[in-house]
């Protein structure tokens, strides 16, 4: 395990002093006060309201607290923070469950809606406590021994009988990929499991089966990846999948060549702080993301884009990294001296990115830098991970700053990965950029998909008639092209539909302040104009955001113009056009 355990005073004493007084503010300020406690009814709450967040808020706030103490505890020896990680840790053992409520499976098992402790869960929420538990006795284990004899016997019990034990005796999860469909579950837990085996089980016989488990898990989810690096869940699920294998991969001592998946954040970015995002992905992850594993990956792998994308993101002089991530990461940050000493710069942002496996295309006008109007269109289908209905949706940033958007996912609770998933107004395809045709959404599932597909570095052309529902569509051809001599980006959909009734809409989501005009409009910077303007009306839907998934990405509201093409008839054309406002 690349952390020293506090026995090494040389590493602990010289960790990043900024970080430690900002983890002191925090700890301090929670130091004396009650736990966050997560609450037998608001587990409960899932399958009565479809509430989850306010149970795993709880857990989460646990988790920053214990991650604070731990920090804390390895750096300075003060018995105040051990016995404050004392304390977060028999909490943990003491509670009920590790695992989330949206993942436990007792009510299908049991019919209970509380967790039945005699069968534990093994899911993400247990793998991360597992983990931290195991951090902390990799670290501070001589130091526990003197100050609270017992502690870690009861850490190795815990973990055992909840994380260890199903993990091999029970080997129907569905994250372990054996049914071909992986995702970011597998490396996510299998990791967890890692870390837990290198950290707390002596026996070598159990400790290599353990071993030998996780590294075919692992191999089932890296057989999946493809050889393009595309993340059909989006960026933020590359740092949950991609991320988290390759540091398994890390930690197994695995070399392998330069995987091509290291490079999707950057090949992804738009700008600052903005991606390019599909799926469940906000287009302004958290900046509070583990950088410094991205950095140390991209240094093993010999990968200078990557590390110069996560250099970018150091800000010197402020925190090397922060508890929300997770104990593990705190701990890595603080002890990766190279990291510390990390001096930021420009990312690469590549001139033209196309993913074949997931249709994905970027094209900006110049590599290296945001200005301008950056092009981003996908293709692909509508059964992926994280699925939203999107077939044909495409994005527009001005100087890395995304106008024309995919919104993003909300707070998920109980519908979002239940069979009213499509009932969420950010999984539709009438909230992406794309058309409703004769009154039809696209529908999910894999067959429905775009069809004819073609790419270049600036333009993709693909025909969405696979992704409706509908079997009057004979073709509808959109073609999407950045033309780099002008910095101006056109969208043309071509149709031809059989006879037939039924409101053919465009959509067109727009962040920020919009005004709205005959055939254009303008927002962030942009003019929008579309042609022919007759007959085709704009009418204006604002859409109020109340989750702060979605407005603390895009603020109080979101904008949508409906283009009505329907009085083009059944074979028509309209061509939209965006333009830098001078």
């Amino acid at each position: 395990m690349r952390v020293p355990s506090a026995e090494d005073r040389s590493a602990w004493t010289a960790v990043d002093q900024p970080t430690i007084r900002a983890l002191t503010d925090r700890a301090r300020a929670t130091l004396g006060t009650p736990w966050p406690t997560p609450l037998a009814h608001d587990f409960a709450r899932f399958h009565r309201d479809g509430d989850r967040d306010t149970y795993e808020q709880a857990v989460w706030g646990r988790h920053r607290r214990l991650a604070r103490a731990a920090a804390l505890a390895a750096v300075t020896l003060d018995p105040v923070w051990l016995d404050e990680v004392t304390d977060g840790v028999i909490l943990f053992c003491e509670q009920s469950t590790w695992s989330w409520p949206g993942h436990d499976d007792t009510r299908d098992r049991y019919g209970s809606v509380l967790p039945v402790t005699t069968d534990p869960c093994l899911d993400l929420g247990a793998g991360e406590v597992a983990a931290d538990l195991s951090w902390i006795d990799h670290v501070l284990g001589a130091h526990l021994d003197g100050h609270v004899p017992g502690l870690r016997a009861r850490i190795r019990f815990e973990v055992d009988r909840r994380v260890l034990t199903p993990f091999t005796e029970r080997r129907d999860w569905h994250w372990l990929g054996l049914d071909g469909h992986v995702h970011n579950w597998n490396p996510w837990i299998h990791g967890n499991v890692l870390v837990a085996t290198l950290a707390l089980v002596d026996d070598p016989q159990r400790r290599q089966h353990l071993i030998g488990l996780v590294t075919e898990g692992l191999d089932r989810f890296g057989a999946a990846l493809p050889a393009d690096g595309a993340v059909d869940e989006g960026i933020q699920y590359w740092w949950y999948g991609a991320c988290r294998y390759l540091e398994a991969l890390e930690m197994l001592g695995v070399t392998a060549p330069k995987p091509a998946v290291l490079a999707y954040p950057h090949r992804v970015h738009l700008g600052g702080f903005w991606y390019v995002n599909h799926a469940d992905g906000q287009a302004r992850p958290s900046s509070e993301q583990p950088w410094h594993v991205l950095h140390r990956l991209a240094r093993r792998y010999g990968d200078t884009e990557a590390e110069a994308h996560a250099a970018a993101r150091r800000r010197p002089g402020e925190p090397v990294a922060h508890e929300s991530p997770g104990l593990g990461y705190l701990l890595l940050a603080l002890t990766d001296p190279v990291w510390a000493a990390a001096r930021p710069g420009p990312s690469p942002l590549p001139r033209h990115v196309w993913f074949p496996s997931a249709q994905v295309l970027l094209a900006r006008p110049e590599a290296g830098s945001p200005a301008g109007l950056t092009l981003a269109v996908k293709g692909g289908h509508n059964g992926e991970n994280h699925n939203h209905n999107d077939v044909g949706s495409f994005i527009v940033a001005r100087d890395g700053v995304p106008v024309l958007v995919d919104p993003g996912r909300p707070t998920y609770t109980a519908q979002t990965f239940g069979p009213h998933r499509y009932e969420i107004w950010t999984m539709r395809s009438s909230w992406h950029n794309t058309p409703t045709i004769r009154g039809a959404e696209q529908a999910p599932g894999r067959e429905f998909a775009a069809r004819a597909v073609t790419a270049d570095d600036c333009s993709l052309t693909l025909d969405l008639a696979g992704a409706y529902p509908r079997d009057d569509i004979r073709g509808w051809v959109r073609s999407a092209r950045l033309d780099r001599a002008t910095g101006t980006i056109t969208i043309r959909d071509s149709w031809e539909l059989t006879p037939g009734a039924g409101p053919t809409v465009i959509h067109l989501v727009i962040a920020g302040e919009v005004t709205v005009s005959d055939g254009s409009a303008q927002a962030g910077g942009v003019t929008i104009t579309w042609a022919p303007a007759r007959p085709a009306p704009c009418t204006v839907v604002v859409r109020e955001l109340d989750d702060p998934m979605l407005s603390s990405v895009w603020g109080d509201r979101l904008t949508r113009l409906d283009i009505d093409v329907t009085a083009l008839g059944p074979v028509g054309t309209l061509e939209l056009t965006v333009k830098e406002t001078r």
